[in-house]
């Protein structure tokens, strides 16, 4: 529930979401669109933050994190699977089967979403990646000046924005903060 609720509420799409659409100052592109790799990639990094804002306290909240994260990783071989393995829809739940701690519906309608929307998966985790490794640039430039709330702001403030852009942004953000 802890990861659930990192990924969904606070920091996760609730938060996120909400600033974008309460930002006045932003074309409606910004305030109302997303792209899949920005949203969902800081849905996934928000759930990354759980021992940084006192959350995963006890080994099974922990757990729980390390079984999403297992997870999602089974997501990437499945979409793979699926759209370049030629994997059957069969095949595909056994395997989520085998190797997850899911049930036969979750496996059931995970595989119908990514039959459905190939590189979804992919683009969680790439966003994800991004958001990550542009922390830990920020996290190196800018050394004790570094301040994750100022960062997570550079990241939420535009909307979601394409990757690229998003790097950019906070590449001359870290080059003003260290001026």
């Amino acid at each position: 529930m802890e990861t659930l609720y990192l990924h969904e509420g606070a920091p996760g799409h609730h938060f996120q979401i909400s600033l974008a659409q309460e930002n006045e100052s932003l074309p409606s592109f910004q305030r109302f669109g997303g792209n899949t790799a920005f949203v969902e990639g800081w849905g996934l990094y928000a759930e990354t933050l759980g021992p940084e804002l006192g959350v995963y306290t006890d080994p099974y909240q922990y757990f729980g994190y390390l079984d999403s994260q297992l997870f999602r990783a089974i997501r990437l071989v499945v979409d793979t699977g699926i759209h370049s393995k030629g994997w059957t829809r069969d095949q595909t739940i056994q395997y989520i089967l085998d190797n997850s701690s899911r049930g036969r519906s979750n496996a059931t309608a995970e595989t119908e979403r990514y039959i459905a929307i190939p590189g979804q998966a992919l683009a969680y985790k790439i966003g994800q990646l991004k958001i990550s490794e542009l922390r830990g640039r920020a996290e190196r430039a800018l050394g004790a000046r570094f301040d994750a709330r100022d960062f997570h702001e550079q990241v939420l403030m535009s909307g979601a924005l394409p990757l690229a852009v998003l790097e950019a942004k906070i590449d001359r953000w870290i080059a003003g903060r260290r001026a």
